[in-house]
């Protein structure tokens, strides 16, 4: 490689036709072979690495964006790794930047070292650690960095890649993007951006970045240059890959905002309607009614609580292994009033401590804001309890699982109108960081599909933790042939107190 590219008259041959170099030096690591460019990529390329009769980029604002799963990550990486060598001059500097979703180390960086180790002409001449490759005959390096100004300041790239731009949603981002714009002091410096659409009203500085674009002439299908910048932006398809019947599968997999975005590379609203009440409807047995109680039936409860404003909801569910479905046991909802304010003990703490006596309540989701004192009194009673704030990871894992199991057909209801009418009225609110239930107006109430989502959640987490046995079979005493006798033994005593507990403070309710 040294003599290839080191060499004056190969450096200018390479440098005079970049899109030879990357089909002759660089090997895909997947396949082995050397990488065959995309007709959108070498239409890009043509124009991304032009320079003017002073030696600088034409284009030092470089923006591909085309439908997910296109490639675009490698291509980052490609075009780093032929910007550096061959435009980088002594002390080239790169950098691979990770987006709010991603660590120190992003998907780009990545694939620059894949690329690097596959390709015996540069693996020679590189060293690679886990955040920094350097090529010592060029005083060349390439380095990955976090979403973060400070860890930018002073640099002086040749180069610097923001993947998924749509992502880039914080302050702290935006300052790392004002931080890495191309420094003038180099003739060679560009910012690149790969990525699809993003959120209107969320992703303002990837929707900046297009509306400049799209005002610039169209010098090519969908690629558009001048004043600075040279974008890419496709609506359809690009890789040969991306099948119609991939497409048919994506349209069947992703909620239609999700599709806008990915698929069709199109800005989308942030908000949505949960799921059609058609799948709903289809998740719905006409003939099923609220399990009254079966002691030896696991079962998951959630709660979403409200003291003055929105409703109280509890809802229990069960899974079914055999038919890998959730199934709606039970739910009750309470309404508080300005003037009567919701009282936990009579009604939260009451509901579940019945739940936990006529079935085998495995555990039960609270968010804590509200309920400090109902879980340390549950907690003492010995009913099995887990802290489920309303973060939005933990609302994004809820909320998605309960739209999978809808859309799947592997929820079973029983028919209530309120409860119909409430999964009718919320929406999901999307967000770089994540999605989340909502609703459409504050009068609303959908506390019921929140709890809802929070019980199917623990009910499908529960098939892989490990819990006390799923039947009471062994509640009528141990026997010496049973390894496990003392233990169960032992479980028979917690439960008995726990009943006594129960019918002590609040009386039987059989």
């Amino acid at each position: 490689m040294t003599d290839q590219l080191i060499n004056a008259a190969s450096l200018a041959r390479w440098r005079a036709n970049p899109i030879a170099f990357i089909e002759t030096v660089l090997i895909n690591p997947e396949t082995g072979e050397a990488f065959e460019l995309l007709p959108s990529e070498r239409a890009f390329l043509a124009y991304a690495f032009q320079l003017d009769d002073s030696g600088k980029l034409k284009f030092p604002e470089l923006l591909y964006s085309c439908p997910k799963k296109s490639g675009k990550t490698t291509f980052a990486a490609i075009i780093i790794i032929t910007m550096i060598l061959l435009f980088g001059g002594a002390y080239g500097e790169a950098f691979a930047l990770a987006n709010d979703q991603e660590q120190a180390r992003g998907r780009v960086f990545e694939m620059i070292r894949r690329i690097i180790e596959a390709s015996p002409l540069l693996k020679r001449e590189a060293k690679i650690t886990e955040s920094r490759i350097t090529f010592p005959a060029f005083n060349a390096t390439i380095t990955a960095i976090a979403s973060d100004a400070a860890s930018a300041a002073g640099a002086n790239p040749t180069i610097s890649c923001f993947d998924e731009l749509w992502a880039f949603s914080s302050e702290r981002s935006r300052r790392l993007w004002d931080e890495m714009i191309p420094p003038p002091t180099r003739k060679v410096a560009c910012r690149l951006t790969v990525t699809y659409a993003g959120f209107e009203g969320e992703s303002l500085l990837l929707q900046e970045l297009y509306k400049r674009g799209k005002a610039l002439p169209e010098v090519g299908p969908s690629l558009h240059a001048g004043d600075g910048l040279l974008m890419f932006w496709s609506h359809e398809p690009v890789a040969p890959w991306q099948t119609e019947a991939w497409l048919a599968e994506m349209r069947r997999s992703l909620r239609p905002s999700a599709y806008s975005r990915m698929v069709e590379n199109q800005f989308a609203s942030a908000e949505s309607a949960f799921v059609d009440l058609s799948s709903w409807d289809q998740c719905t047995l006409p003939d099923l009614l609220p399990l009254r109680e079966d002691r030896e039936l696991s079962v998951w409860c959630g709660v979403d609580a409200s003291v003055k404003r929105d409703s109280t909801a509890l809802v229990l569910c069960s899974y079914d292994k055999q038919a890998k479905c959730v199934r709606l046991i039970a739910h009750k909802t309470f309404q508080p009033t300005a003037n009567d304010p919701i009282n936990f003990e009579d009604t939260v703490e009451r509901t579940i401590l019945d739940w936990d006596e006529k079935f085998l309540l495995r555990k039960t989701l609270f968010d804590p804001f509200q309920l400090v004192s109902v879980m340390q009194r549950l907690q003492r009673a010995g009913v099995q309890i887990q802290e489920y704030a309303q973060t939005i990871p933990n609302l994004t894992a809820a909320t998605s699982n309960l739209f999978d199991l809808i859309s799947a057909r592997q929820l079973i209801l029983y028919p209530d109108a309120a409860m119909r009418l409430a999964v009718s009225r919320a929406i999901m609110i999307e967000s770089s960081r994540g999605f989340r239930l909502a609703k459409d107006k504050q009068q609303h109430k959908i506390d019921v599909i929140v709890a809802l989502s929070m019980a199917a959640l623990a009910a499908v987490k529960g098939q892989g933790e490990s819990s006390y046995p799923s039947d009471l079979s062994w509640v009528s005493g141990p026997t010496l042939a049973d390894p496990d006798a003392e233990e169960k033994r032992q479980a028979e005593q917690f439960l008995n107190a726990r009943m006594a507990w129960h019918v002590g403070m609040y009386g039987s309710r059989s």
